[in-house]
């Protein structure tokens, strides 16, 4: 397919599919699924990393082959999010973080005022920022203001599977910012990723839908092939929609 890299920051990417590490059954398939989804950037929660121990999901992804983004799952406060991806970046994973600052344990939904101060700060300390947040077209916009290398809007509540809750949100923040949109969370299947791409989305983040489908390598392909799928529509370009019929072959000439 003929199409440019995606673009982050100073890193650079063929695969538009980012995939996460956590609610594998156990580590050796986690492996096999990201192989099968064909991503690039693998997302590790910091926190249930374990690092520096022999049971480090670490010692199971090729880092060779894979850009590791670490990310603050788990955390409820900006402070506690920063000095997570502190720890990230001084252990050696990354200068790259995907931010999440959550607000609520029931929703995990993001703590808007603690994600843009965090936003803040990790950007002033030379951070490459990919921040989760809501479908907020007016959040979103501040955060890129803020110096974020890309804006991650919420499709769903995390490990939901309820796929794309609000097109037009997602559509609205792809009309106002420029910085690369990833849609991330809520994924359930596969047309889920195809509607996100064909949305405009530069990419798509997810996790639960490929670690606990019943057949989670299976998923992991059908995840790659919808995201290149989709990708490739948007590219085309739909037809626009019509309330009447419009015969394919002009009736004047039969």
């Amino acid at each position: 397919m003929d199409d440019k890299k995606l673009k982050i920051g100073k890193y650079e990417f063929t695969s538009r599919l980012f995939v996460g590490t956590g609610k594998y059954e156990t580590l050796p398939l986690m492996a096999e699924a990201l192989e099968a989804s064909g991503t690039e950037l693998v997302t590790v929660a910091v926190r249930r990393a374990k690092l520096g121990t022999d049971e480090s999901l670490l010692n199971y992804i090729d880092q060779k082959k894979y850009t590791i983004l670490p990310n603050t799952a788990g955390c409820f406060s900006a402070e506690e999010a920063l000095r997570t991806a502190r720890l990230a970046r001084e252990t050696g994973i990354s200068d790259m973080v995907k931010l999440e600052v959550l607000g609520d344990e029931k929703t995990l939904l993001p703590d808007p005022i603690g994600t843009l101060e965090a936003t803040e700060i990790l950007v002033k300390e030379g951070f490459t920022v990919l921040v989760y947040t809501s479908d907020d077209p007016i959040i979103a916009k501040r955060l890129e203001d803020m110096g974020a290398a890309s804006v991650m809007p919420a499709g769903a509540p995390i490990g939901s599977g309820q796929g794309i809750l609000n097109k037009n949100n997602i559509r609205i923040i792809m009309e106002t910012l420029s910085v690369p949109i990833i849609v991330d969370a809520g994924v359930g299947t596969a047309s889920d990723v195809t509607v996100a791409m064909e949305l405009g989305s530069e990419g798509v983040l997810l996790n639960t839908g490929i670690a606990s489908a019943k057949d989670p390598l299976k998923m992991a392909r059908a995840m790659k092939l919808a995201c290149e799928s989709g990708r490739l529509a948007y590219l085309a370009g739909r037809i626009p929609k019509k309330m009447y019929a419009t015969a394919s072959s002009p009736l004047k000439d039969f």
